[in-house]
């Protein structure tokens, strides 16, 4: 399916693309060989701005089915010149959609599933939220996979994690400048061992008793 653009009005008084679309997929319509279908987003999440990810539940006749993920891909200016705030395109899991990044509370709401597309996706979503959920300390020496170039001319592998509470940035394995590194969180880096020098210890010189 391709994009579906849309005004305010389209959006039906829904304040966002998260409201909006959680509203979209839960439905349920008569099947033209009698009966009812429909669907109902049991959980969702907007992350960063840019893809919606959800636990769908598939119903038939009122009982629940399975659960699938629906993944759509977002446009949102609401300061938009021609008045299209809002659009979106829609997938589901078994599509092997391209982002990832769906969260872990709705990976473990779905139900088993044998489409290998649909698999590949999960797993490639699991890849990514092991990566993130590495530990990075203020400090630590890391190695990224293949170098990167910044605007200072520097070119490395080896950077020096500068961290802030949430906030990221590094500084060259020599300890200068001041780098920010895109999407860091989801490359293949390795913390690079420190070699500890320990202070040499020397045993104190045995005294000996003199007789009286």
């Amino acid at each position: 399916m391709g994009w579906l653009s849309m005004t305010n009005a389209g959006m039906a008084g829904h304040p966002n693309p998260k409201a909006y679309l959680d509203d979209q997929f839960t439905y349920s319509r008569a099947l033209d060989g009698g009966g009812m279908g429909g669907m109902r987003v049991i959980d969702s999440a907007f992350v960063g701005n840019g893809v919606w990810y959800a636990a769908a539940e598939i119903i038939s006749d009122d009982e629940p089915l399975y659960v699938i993920a629906l993944v759509c891909l977002v446009r949102w200016n609401p300061k938009a010149r021609d008045g299209y705030v809002f659009a979106y395109k829609d997938m589901e899991e078994s599509m092997g959609p391209c982002e990832a990044g769906c969260p872990a509370r709705i990976l473990r709401l779905l139900s088993p599933t044998s489409k290998e597309s649909a698999l590949d996706w999960r797993r490639r979503c699991l890849a990514r939220l092991r990566l993130h959920a590495r530990k990075i300390d203020n400090g630590m020496r890391i190695k990224l996979p293949r170098p990167v170039s910044f605007s200072d001319g520097h070119t490395g592998t080896e950077f020096i994690v500068v961290k802030r509470g949430e906030k990221i940035t590094f500084r060259s394995d020599k300890g200068h400048g001041h780098y920010r590194i895109s999407h860091f969180r989801d490359l293949a880096w390795s913390v690079v061992p420190e070699t500890k020098v320990h202070r040499t210890v020397f045993a104190a010189p045995t005294a000996y008793a003199t007789p009286a």
